[in-house]
């Protein structure tokens, strides 16, 4: 087992894009808000397990159930509409037990927003392309980033401030609608190609 330092880095840069937890810090402080409490430690080895988890077996798992890799980009992406939608118009769409901090933990933060169909398929296109060593650490780098977010955003919320976060919670609203519909139509084309 050799660790490729500059496989690594690449693996991380492109796992970070994908992720996106910047991007995501506007919904972590609106599930905060509706939680009560976010439990970051769980929120992070989660998304740190499923992805592990899924660089291993995701492939499998996917064909021993029948579904091919881009029917659960589909499904994903769609997940992500949705969530996009309530950032843009203000809306709450997701209802059930959105009280519970072990909940909003799992769902929709580790599962699917940080360990969602985006970042799952890129591991797999990764897998084929990188040593599997190297992915792993660039995970692992990846959740103690996640981490640290999730740990301070009250504080990037003090420092942005409830305009500034309206601002940026539209606006990722829109990227991450972008996102979805990008997700959605090129993983659409190969279902019915």
């Amino acid at each position: 087992m050799t660790f490729n330092f500059k496989e690594i880095l690449t693996v991380f840069m492109v796992l970070f894009a994908v992720i996106d937890i910047i991007g995501n810090v506007p919904i972590i402080i609106d599930l905060r808000k509706k939680a009560g409490h976010i439990q970051s430690e769980k929120a992070s080895v989660i998304a740190g397990v499923i992805l592990i988890a899924f660089l291993f077996l995701g492939k499998s798992i996917l064909n021993l159930i029948g579904i091919d890799v881009s029917s659960f980009a589909v499904a994903g992406s769609l997940i992500l509409f949705f969530i996009a939608l309530e950032m843009i118009l203000g809306i709450t769409l997701y209802k059930e037990e959105a009280t519970n901090p072990m909940t909003a933990s799992v769902f929709p933060l580790a599962f699917p927003l940080i360990a969602g169909p985006g970042s799952l398929t890129t591991l797999l296109s990764l897998r084929a392309e990188y040593a599997t060593e190297n992915i792993i650490a660039a995970v692992l780098m990846n959740v103690i980033v996640i981490y640290i977010v999730l740990k301070t955003s009250n504080r990037i919320e003090k420092l942005i401030g409830q305009n500034g976060i309206n601002i940026i919670r539209k606006v990722f609203g829109v990227v991450l609608l972008a996102i979805s519909v990008k997700l959605f139509a090129a993983n659409i084309k190969i279902l019915f190609a």
